[in-house]
């Protein structure tokens, strides 16, 4: 890991730090970030902890988060960086459907949300877009939060639109395939507080029992292409 301390490098650049367990991803944003002349690549994490532990030494001017870690979630731990240092830009860039989370990373502290297959152009349009104070989503995105601000009548609520922010982390999670053990250690949590959203869950999606609740997530993680 690369670690620069300060809001700045010795030639003032800005800095840049990302978040994310994808070795070849980490290493392509590094390189368009690198090739502007006035941004700088300040270093890395793969975990939500680590990553938290790096930014608050660093101090970079911009952290890109990514939603799916291997240890904690990406929402959460934007939520915990902007409790720690309200005035640290954030960037979400995620494989998932900016749909599903783009309006959830807002309201979590984020300045914008971009699609990981977008261009390396689209890349620096968006750290830049979040760097001057002003928020990056795709026209689709900006639309679908005119309408719901202007009061247009809405189509029924989505799962993702009945759960909340930690209730759709699990659900994702068992819709991967893994157990209620497995998401406590990957969300750091109680296997009882897991045990208690799947529950809640069960109860906001009509779900008669445990199995019904798999499968739904099951068939939901294919849907959404995950």
């Amino acid at each position: 890991m690369t670690l620069t301390k300060g809001r700045a490098t010795d030639t003032d650049k800005t800095s840049i730090f990302v978040v994310d367990d994808h070795p070849m991803l980490v290493l392509g944003l590094r390189e368009i970030i690198d090739q502007e002349v006035d941004l700088n690549f300040c270093g890395h994490a793969a975990t939500s902890s680590k990553a938290i532990s790096a930014i608050q030494e660093v101090k970079p001017d911009l952290a890109i988060v990514d939603i799916s870690l291997k240890q904690g979630t990406g929402l959460e731990l934007i939520k915990q960086l902007k409790a720690l240092d309200p005035d640290l830009r954030l960037l979400v860039c995620s494989m998932h459907d900016e749909t599903l989370y783009g309006e959830r990373a807002l309201r979590a502290g984020a300045q914008g949300y971009i699609n990981k297959e977008e261009a390396s152009e689209r890349v620096v349009e968006a750290i830049r877009c979040v760097l001057s104070g002003r928020i990056f989503l795709s026209e689709r995105m900006s639309d679908r939060l005119l309408q719901r601000a202007a009061g247009h009548p809405q189509v029924e609520p989505t799962i993702e639109d009945r759960l909340t922010d930690r209730e759709l982390e699990v659900f994702e999670l068992l819709g991967r395939g893994l157990t209620t053990r497995e998401i406590a250690e990957n969300l750091r949590l109680s296997v009882k507080t897991i045990e208690a959203h799947r529950q809640k869950i069960k109860i906001k999606l009509g779900l008669e029992n445990s199995n019904e609740l798999v499968q739904h997530a099951v068939q939901w993680h294919v849907e959404k292409g995950f």
